[in-house]
């Protein structure tokens, strides 16, 4: 064992020792993170030496590394090291040994100072560390190391493993031996794996076939733990993961398997698992009822936006592998607009997450296909509340200038053609589709333009009209805070608008907040007394105010005869509880009136009468108007 290992111990308890002593006067120290403390720091140059962190630990680059990543706490790193005092004497060297060491970062396996050190440097990069007493072995020293001597280590980083806790409890720990893709896995993904299964005395007990097992992620597999090992995987990664019983068979253990023997119960289990494969499957609409498996990556970084032509190849199967439809085979591809209703919902919406050349697989629900109607297509018909399956090609597409390309003429005619759009979709009664419109026409025309003199009155203009507009098709989609919202934002621009506190008060009242809308309705009143439709709006309004009106009393009239009952039945209990206590107590006041004898029969029962009726006086609750009882509820809660 090194003297690095050895020491490290005896290194961290000098270290706390020294810090007790010195009370750390900067509390800041003690939450500072591994690494340089000046993240915006240029990056050392070949010769240079720099201080990088508050401690004091310097740190002088020898070699450059390759690549930009470095290890992180948790990670196996393996170095090359030479431990020296200042005046340059050896007391450690891995060189010497022949052989590099790996441990841990972050686990107290070595001097603090290292830790720290290392976290800085890149694959194969050299660097001499200066580290001061406190970060290396204090005032006890260690073996060739005085007490209370600053020390330096020169260290290549040969390479490291990243080492994940999955689960965060121990229970499922991943060492990365390679990566390779960049695309991470999914839930829903179809992924080919290898691997092979061992328990701890080195007895395989499962095993894949070379070319490995075709599943998806969510159905799970094997167990538990490799499920949750692949979610945190990349394409091309190999990976030896250390499964606990918890997330392995548990206390059941598993018999024998395909000639394997059987794994015992409460057994840890050793697995090489390597990704060869991965086929990502997005959910289009969120839901899982429009699912795209992608066969083929497509090119670029952005797919097409609603309103551009797209130009594809595609074949149309019901579940069981019957041909429904081919398009785009022949001499001329098939061509459909994002967007505008020209084919079925899902294969609207999946085409539209594609990337030029991307080949996939889609699967589609009926409530995105063609629902429970019966439909002829080319080839055969598709029955009612169908799942069909498309293979689609994205060939190419029309890519539409941004709006940022455009100069201030073209986005005020592209703005105006979207509203006319918005305007026939409205009509037809596409308020969905109309709503994208108008939000599409705001983003061309927004307040960051540069747009000046006459442009700037048309396009505040044109906005408005497009809010007022969208704010419209909310109200039938029953979005009534969205409606809310856009007519606030007219209504800070000019806030007189009678057809924006109009359609806000009409949200208002849908959103059952009447007293808002009162204000709206008044105001838009003040500006045009004569309005029908205002009107209208306030003549519906007062009804509803009145039947919120009574159904308010008739919840605090049950409310209050809720009260009376359970305070008579409370009455009747007194009552009855004091019946039994006078039979109790009737010798004691056999003697009392013996005491007394000049009290006669009718003076005893008028002062029974009188107790009696005072007692029921102070627990009995007299009726109470429900509305004034209302009414004195809503100002007490308003003056608490």
């Amino acid at each position: 064992m090194s003297r690095l290992f050895s020491s490290a111990s005896a290194a961290r308890a000098a270290a706390a020792r020294d810090t007790n002593l010195a009370e750390l006067d900067d509390e800041e120290e003690l939450d500072e993170e591994p690494g340089e403390v000046i993240e915006s720091a240029p990056p050392l140059r070949v010769g240079e030496e720099r201080e990088i962190n508050a401690a004091g630990l310097k740190k002088k680059l020898l070699r450059a590394g390759r690549g930009w990543e470095t290890p992180v706490s948790g990670d196996e790193v393996t170095v090359h090291y030479v431990g020296m005092l200042l005046d340059g004497s050896k007391f450690d060297s891995s060189r010497e040994r022949g052989e590099p060491l790996s441990f841990k970062l972050g686990h107290g396996e070595m001097v603090t100072g290292l830790d720290q050190g290392i976290v800085t440097m890149m694959k194969g990069e050299l660097a001499l560390f200066t580290l001061p007493s406190s970060w290396g072995y204090g005032n006890l020293g260690a073996h060739d190391v005085p007490p209370g001597a600053d020390i330096q280590y020169e260290v290549e980083l040969l390479s490291w493993l990243t080492v994940m806790d999955i689960c965060k409890d121990g229970g499922i720990v991943k060492k990365v031996l390679s990566g390779c893709d960049d695309r991470q896995t999914g839930d829903l993904d179809e992924v080919i794996v290898k691997y092979q299964v061992r328990l701890l005395d080195g007895s395989v007990v499962a095993e894949t076939p070379e070319g490995g097992l075709e599943f998806y992620i969510n159905e799970g597999h094997l167990c538990p733990a490799l499920p949750k090992v692949l979610k945190t995987m990349k394409k091309g990664e190999k990976a030896v993961v250390t499964v606990q019983p918890q997330y392995a068979f548990g206390e059941q253990g598993r018999g024998a398997s395909d000639g394997f023997p059987a794994i015992p119960s409460n057994a840890t289990l050793n697995i090489d698992v390597e990704l060869l494969s991965l086929k990502p499957i997005l959910d289009v609409m969120g839901d899982l009822k429009v699912l795209k498996k992608i066969l083929r990556e497509g090119e670029g970084f952005h797919g097409p936006n609603d309103g551009e032509t797209v130009r594809s190849k595609y074949t149309a199967m019901l579940e069981d592998g019957t041909v429904c439809e081919k398009l785009g085979f022949d001499k001329e591809l098939f061509e459909f607009v994002i967007d505008e209703e020209q084919v079925i919902v899902g294969l609207d919406c999946a085409v539209a997450t594609m990337l030029k050349g991307e080949f996939s697989q889609v699967t589609i629900r009926p409530e995105y296909g063609f629902g429970n109607e019966e439909v002829k297509l080319a080839v055969t018909t598709v029955p009612p509340c169908s799942t069909l399956i498309y293979e689609v090609e994205l060939v190419d597409f029309t890519k539409e200038k941004e709006p940022w390309e455009m100069s201030v003429l073209e986005k005020i005619e592209a703005a105006e053609k979207l509203k006319k759009a918005g305007n026939d979709l409205y009509k037809i009664g596409k308020f969905q589709r109309a709503a994208k419109k108008y939000d599409k026409a705001v983003n061309h025309i927004n307040e960051d333009g540069p747009f000046e003199g006459g442009e700037e009155k048309l396009v505040k203009t044109l906005r408005v009209s497009c809010w007022l507009n969208h704010a419209a098709c909310c109200l039938k989609l029953k979005d009534f805070q969205g409606a809310i919202k856009l007519c606030s934002k007219v209504l800070d621009i000019e806030f007189c608008n009678v057809k924006a506190l109009y359609r806000r008060a009409q949200a208002y009242m849908e959103a059952a907040n009447l007293d808002l809308a009162k204000l709206d309705i008044q105001k838009a009143l003040e500006v045009d007394p004569q309005n029908r439709e205002v009107r209208s709006l306030q003549v519906m309004l007062k009804q509803l105010q009145a039947e919120s009106n009574r159904r308010d009393a008739k919840q605090y009239a049950n409310m209050f005869e809720r009260m009376r009952k359970d305070t008579d039945v409370a009455l009747k209990r007194l009552k009855v509880e004091k019946a039994q206590d006078d039979e109790r107590d009737g010798p004691e006041v056999q003697t009392m009136d013996i005491d007394n004898p000049k009290r006669t029969v009718a003076e005893k029962a008028q002062e029974f009468k009188i107790n009696t009726e005072s007692q029921a006086m102070e627990t009995e609750t007299p009726p109470v108007d429900a509305a004034f009882a209302g009414n004195k509820m809503m100002v007490d809660l308003i003056e608490r």
